[in-house]
């Protein structure tokens, strides 16, 4: 590929902000978590209460497929939860022998103590430090990350 290769010129600028997207979301990711509490459940715990709370009640299988861990590490996690009182496990109305989890009202008080600690410094953030036309942006780039992370 020569220097005039438009292909050449467009994977290197595609790759070129692929990279600043990667460190940007991995610095605001290390921020936020930085406004957790000491003590706090697991980034990996919470992102399965969260998933609990807005996809419902589901098998501890399909939690490790869409949280992409495997079924074993998610074992761990459920079995967290339940100890904790944030999550429960009840019997599957469609099969018997497998059970379902699902988040209890401990646990939705916990996820949304979280969202509300980590909403608020972003929110005061992106008040102090973007004009209103920026944060406009990065809702959309919010938006387009939430695409791509389902890809």
């Amino acid at each position: 590929m020569s220097r005039d290769d438009p292909a050449a010129e467009d994977t290197a600028g595609v790759a070129a902000a692929a990279a600043e997207v990667r460190t940007g979301v991995m610095r605001l990711a290390r921020r936020l978590r930085a406004e957790r509490n000491p003590g706090e459940l697991t980034l990996g715990r919470m992102a399965v209460l969260g998933r609990l709370e807005r996809d419902g009640p589901t098998t501890s299988s399909a939690l490790a497929v869409a949280e992409r861990v495997t079924p074993q590490s998610m074992a761990r996690m459920v079995q967290h939860l339940i100890s904790t009182g944030l999550a429960e496990r009840a019997p599957d109305p469609d099969d018997r022998r497998a059970a379902i989890i699902r988040i209890t009202d401990a646990g939705r008080d916990r996820v949304r103590q979280d969202r509300q600690r980590r909403e608020a410094w972003l929110a005061q953030a992106m008040t102090t430090e973007l004009s209103d036309v920026e944060r406009e942006v990065l809702v959309l780039a919010a938006r387009l990350l939430d695409r791509l992370a389902d890809s």
